[in-house]
């Protein structure tokens, strides 16, 4: 962290990385990418004072859930009449170094091969690591964008579609939030795709899962209100789909499936919470003359 005479105030082009705001924040380092930051809005573990929040950037990875920006990949800056994804993906990973990859993988605590099974590339125009979305032909329907700060993004122009490992295999499938969580659930050799936000991708899911049929789907949710939000509509959607949907979420004081993994966590801790959890499974209401009942299939 650098001297407090490193501290510049946030502005409309340079807004704060934590809340995105213009005013009241401070920032350290590189303004695209700043290595701190003290956030008037959002909280940490650290208080600074009347100024704000402490949040280290660089180090250990975000500690908030920042708002996916889009931004432009115009057709004409890469050479074709339409926006080819899965080209621009490939030139993606083809930027890529390994040295970098190796940094970023041993920051995130997940391993390079299932960073690398997600598709991972650098983007070296807007200074942030690449993960192709897929719809379920397999197709590269959109592109998310990491900087390295945290800040999320998507290039204009895609679709949303999910973290798909090049291999899937067999047995119960497990669907967590964002690429860097569906990696940490990888290194533990699960069964695991990633949806684009808490809110997003229930329509492919029901559709993977629909074509997969798995056994057992398995919603890993984050500890926040949202997430746990989004696990409960997307549990009330697969059931349809599924025999059987569970949701689980990290101990207490886990954020996420990458923060439990880093905490310690193994594929045994994990499948315990699972079996644990309560198997949701799809109401039957039935319409009977002089009235109705309920049953489950």
């Amino acid at each position: 962290m650098g001297k407090s005479s490193n501290w510049q105030r946030v502005n409309k082009q340079r807004p704060c990385p934590v809340c995105e705001r213009p005013d009241w924040c401070l920032f350290a380092g590189d303004s695209q990418n700043p290595e701190a930051a003290i956030c008037a809005r959002v909280e940490s573990s650290k208080r600074c004072g009347q100024a704000g929040w402490l949040h280290h950037l660089r180090h250990d990875g975000p500690t908030w859930s920042p708002r996916v920006r889009r931004i432009e990949v115009s057709a004409a800056r890469i050479g074709t009449s339409a926006i080819d994804f899965a080209k621009v993906a490939a030139d993606f990973r083809a930027a890529l170094r390994p040295d970098a990859l190796a940094r970023l993988a041993a920051a995130l605590g997940v391993s390079v091969e299932s960073l690398g099974r997600l598709g991972i590339g650098w983007a070296a125009r807007y200074r942030a690591w690449s993960f192709p979305m897929l719809d379920m032909a397999g197709n590269v329907s959109g592109i998310r964008l990491r900087c390295p700060g945290g800040r999320k993004l998507s290039v204009r122009g895609g679709r949303e579609g999910l973290f798909i490992p090049n291999t899937l295999g067999g047995g119960r499938l497990l669907v967590c939030e964002g690429p860097t969580d569906t990696a940490a659930l990888l290194d533990l050799r699960f069964k695991v795709v990633g949806r684009p936000s808490c809110t997003g991708g229930v329509k492919l899911l029901c559709e993977l899962v629909g074509t997969d049929k798995p056994a057992e789907v398995v919603i890993v949710a984050d500890r926040d209100e949202p997430g746990q939000r989004g696990a409960e509509c997307l549990a009330k959607a697969l059931v349809a789909h599924c025999p059987a949907v569970r949701i689980i979420v990290p101990p207490d004081g886990i954020k996420d499936a990458r923060e439990w993994k880093r905490s310690g966590a193994t594929a045994a801790d994990i499948s315990a919470a699972i079996d644990a959890a309560a198997v949701r499974k799809l109401a039957v209401r039935v319409e009977r003359k002089g009235g109705t009942k309920n049953g489950r299939k």
